[in-house]
């Protein structure tokens, strides 16, 4: 009597699991409130994948239900009773039934050369693009820097950091790198990821559909800051992206509050060894003057030592809404998610404070090796004057 119970809450415990996995499922496919779902397609290459998805999780849905139902019937058809007798009556055994083995090993095989040719077939798409523009991303040590050759001359016009900026509806081939470690490049939404191995160059095809800010996470344990190494991508019409090129490709207007200016004057003498504003260097003097293309080898060309080597370039800061390996948003309210080339608010100067007043405190690093930024001791009064000169960087 007590194996029979056991078998048949066995196989109770084995159907609830099955229904309560398969809702889950179902109820978290394409839900946009979750930005890291792949099943929520919002560019050309995703739409590819998705396409290959739904094949392979029927057949591996049928699969499951066929195996699930086996089970469960052999659980309570062969189940022992407590009267059985070893070697009576006891279920034919099928081991080393030629037949059967065949048909098991055969089915699965011609199973999984159906889905090759769908795998084939969706990688070969993914690899198709035409006249794409094409951007460098390098990964850090934890965020994501971007460098944009606009004219195609072999010269970099735009170096910005956490949010890459695309136009809607325009192949973009990203070449991905990495300076440190191994990343892992993904926005999800608009296609899968891609490794960023230092000393290598990954090459991935990415088109937004339509107009929106897609987020992306390394997915490739990186360190310290791994779980907070994330992106964000700007898909912008075709005109705003242009307006947004044209900004991005002029010099930040100076600066003219005193409090924004003694700012400057402290960002050369305390940031600018490790941080780019295009023009700004620890030897500049005042009055000081920005250059239109930011220097892509962080002051080597201007023999100057550059204590970190890869800091983001804070030339446009404002022209992004977020910092920090895009954990802080830039802006209040709703202007931190609109989807425009100039973003137009209210800057969050508090998650600019607290980022100056202590780094480590939001964002686990290692300075003392180089991995992240350092506390600089700074006072509260220099902290409001290097955040009044920060929020002008548009």
């Amino acid at each position: 009597m007590r194996n029979k119970r056991n078998a048949t809450i066995a196989a109770v415990i084995s159907l609830v699991v099955m229904v309560v996995g398969f809702w889950l499922i179902l109820r978290n496919i394409g839900d946009p409130e979750k930005p890291l779902n792949t099943l929520a397609p919002a560019g050309k290459q995703n739409w590819e994948i998705f396409g290959l998805v739904k094949p392979v999780f029927a057949i591996a849905g049928l699969v499951f239900l066929l195996v699930e139902v086996a089970i469960i019937w052999m659980v309570v058809r062969f189940r022992r009773n407590r009267h059985d007798v070893d070697g009576v009556e006891e279920p034919t055994q099928t081991h080393g039934n030629t037949p059967l083995e065949i048909t098991w090993t055969v089915v699965p095989a011609l199973l999984l050369a159906v889905l090759a040719v769908f795998n084939v077939q969706t990688l070969l798409n993914l690899e198709e693009s035409k006249d794409p523009i094409e951007i460098r991303v390098i990964g850090q040590q934890w965020w994501w820097e971007y460098r944009y050759d606009i004219d195609r001359d072999g010269e970099v016009d735009i170096i910005t950091a956490t949010q890459i900026v695309v136009p809607v509806g325009r192949d973009v081939e990203v070449k991905i790198q990495s300076n440190d470690v191994i990343h892992s490049f993904w926005i999800p939404a608009i296609n899968g990821k891609k490794d960023a191995v230092p000393g290598r160059t990954h090459t991935l095809i990415m088109t937004a559909e339509k107009p929106g800010i897609y987020q992306g996470q390394c997915t490739e344990y990186c360190g310290l800051s791994h779980g907070v190494m994330r992106m964000e991508l700007k898909a912008l019409p075709q005109a705003e992206y242009d307006e947004w090129v044209a900004a991005m490709t002029k010099a930040p207007e100076q600066p003219t509050d005193a409090k924004a200016l003694a700012g400057q004057e402290l960002f050369v003498a305390q940031c600018a060894r490790c941080h780019q504003v295009n023009g700004l260097r620890p030897d500049s003097t005042a009055p000081y003057t920005y250059d239109d293309v930011p220097n892509p080898d962080y002051g080597a060309s201007v023999d100057i030592t550059v204590s970190s080597g890869n800091a983001p370039n804070l030339t446009h800061l404002m022209m992004r809404q977020t910092f920090a390996g895009s954990l802080l948003p830039l802006y209040q309210g709703k202007a931190a998610e609109a989807v425009t080339a100039v973003p137009d608010g209210i800057p969050d100067t508090s998650n600019l404070k607290d980022w100056l007043r202590d780094p480590e405190a939001i964002k686990p690093m290692n300075p003392d090796n180089g991995q992240g930024m350092p506390n600089l001791q700074l006072t509260e009064e220099q902290i409001d004057q290097l955040v009044a000169y920060l929020v002008t960087l548009k």
